[in-house]
């Protein structure tokens, strides 16, 4: 493809999901508007493919005089927003199936045009080469979904909504302020446009330390606050508790990612600045660690499955910190991890959802016995959640396994023997909730709370999803495609601030 084509092809990227949103608010009905936009996300993921392509080729497609940009990393990231709004936005059509009144179209419409929204703003982070309007894309996805957690109003949802706006705006307003301060780093440095990142790159040793050690604290913060680091992730259970599920694994599978992305980009340039060495490693190291334990001491008290999978999500949030603090192996370890999270956490809160909906409750106990009602959903969830525990032979296992490899290799053993803490809790809570969720009986008080659910056989395309999904995160955990592994490397070179050509 010839540059014209890149530049094509990444506008394109951008226009699609915000002329399918526009699209989506016309008088469609139910049936119509969820087909206008699962057609534009399929839309999308071709062109997202493509542009995979393109970068497994070599190149590196950029457009609007260089204000937009694909390399590895960002082509990695919009890998893993496709596969999960495609994934979501077809079991968004089970999900609100059944909807015929005009109040279930103008909802179906509203939640189609804020969908297609939020991908919108996520593919702007990924594909900005300017800081500034990756700032803006973090914070159009915030406005965007916040308003997909009350799809379903009730006071529980509004409280989660204005939270997560309340929360997530301070932890944006902080980005900010580290974003300002990386700019004034740049002061009477020659160059042009040195909010771009490729700029920003290469002065990165004429930058001001001082200002950067800075800005990266506040950068660590606020887009931490938004990947749910703990102790900010107090958004993060009551939004994936009161969303529809679909919306929860966006959240999980992508929103968090979009956010993590943002300080990739930010750690090779304070890297780069003289003087900085480990120093901003060990920030993550620390963050890492500070979710993981407080992920795992929260896992064991929960009863609602939605914010058992939310304190997951903080935990796998922590290892991947923590991988990439590390560095090295640990920073293939945690991009990989990103991808086995990707996929095991859409399929654990569509099966959720597909298991509660119905029932009009996610408490364990009023689900126990989930297998029982339906079998391919139960297989659904038990898969994610035994991949998401790490168990042997998931991606997720071997992912970890680099990370704690990482750690060795440092020889940071209280760092090794935190993980190892945190990760044995885990695995320990979750299996003691998931035996009895998917194969117990459910007690008095839930069958008088929550009649039990008729028998569901699942579609066959149901069917087809889980096996795809589930063999994916299995034969990642005992290969990794050739094609998929230079894109993973490619990446790393990236946020380590190397350049390597596919």
């Amino acid at each position: 493809m010839t540059r014209m084509d890149h530049a094509i092809m990444i506008k394109l990227l951008l226009v699609l999901p915000l002329a399918g949103a526009l699209v989506c608010l016309l008088p469609w009905s139910v049936r119509r508007v969820f087909a206008v936009m699962l057609g534009f996300v399929a839309a999308e993921c071709l062109l997202v493919a493509l542009a995979v392509h393109e970068v497994l080729r070599g190149g590196v497609p950029a457009g609007a005089g260089q204000w937009l940009r694909i390399d590895a990393l960002s082509a990695f990231h919009l890998m893993l927003l496709g596969f999960v709004f495609l994934a979501g936005s077809i079991h968004a059509i089970a999900y609100f199936k059944g909807g015929s009144s005009q109040t279930g179209s103008w909802w179906a419409r509203l939640f189609s045009a804020l969908w297609l929204g939020s991908m919108w703003a996520m593919v702007l982070v990924f594909v900005s080469n300017n800081i500034g309007i990756m700032w803006v894309g973090v914070e159009a996805t915030t406005l965007l979904t916040a308003f997909l957690i009350c799809t379903n109003v009730t006071s529980c949802s509004l409280e989660a909504m204005w939270k997560y706006i309340l929360i997530c705006s301070v932890g944006v307003a902080f980005a900010f302020m580290g974003t300002i301060l990386v700019a004034a780093s740049t002061v009477g440095v020659a160059g042009h446009s040195l909010m771009f990142w490729t700029e920003l790159m290469a002065s990165a040793g004429s930058l001001d330390a001082g200002l950067l050690r800075a800005g990266f604290v506040f950068l660590l913060v606020g887009y931490g606050t938004k990947s749910g680091f703990a102790p900010m992730h107090n958004w993060l259970p009551d939004a994936h508790s009161q969303a529809p599920s679909p919306v929860s694994a966006v959240f999980s599978g992508v929103l968090l990612n979009s956010a993590m992305y943002c300080l990739l980009r930010f750690m090779p340039v304070v890297e780069g600045a003289a003087g900085n060495g480990p120093w901003v490693h060990d920030l993550m190291i620390l963050a890492g660690l500070i979710s993981i334990v407080v992920a795992a001491a929260f896992i064991l008290l929960q009863r609602d499955l939605k914010r058992l999978l939310a304190y997951s999500s903080v935990e796998h949030v922590g290892i991947m910190a923590l991988g990439f603090g590390l560095g090295g192996i640990g920073t293939f370890a945690a991009l990989f991890h990103s991808l086995g999270h990707s996929l095991a956490k859409p399929l654990a809160f569509i099966s959720a959802g597909r298991l509660g909906h119905p029932r009009g409750t996610y408490d364990m106990q009023a689900l126990a016995g989930s297998m029982r009602v339906s079998r391919v959903w139960g297989v659904g969830l038990f898969a994610a959640l035994l991949a998401l525990v790490g168990a042997a032979p998931f991606a997720l296992f071997m992912s970890e396994l680099l990370v704690a490899r990482a750690a060795i290799e440092q020889k940071k053993w209280f760092v090794l023997a935190l993980l190892l803490a945190g990760l044995g809790v885990v695995f320990a809570g979750v299996m003691r909730y998931a035996i009895p969720l998917l194969w117990g009986d459910r007690p008095d008080a839930a069958l008088a709370s929550s009649p039990a659910a008729p028998p569901e056989a699942g579609s066959r395309f149901d069917m087809l999803f889980v096996c795809v999904v589930v063999l994916l995160l299995v034969v990642l955990g005992l290969v990794i495609p050739a094609p998929l592994m230079r894109l993973l490397e490619g990446a790393r070179a990236v946020v380590e601030g190397r350049v390597m050509a596919l």
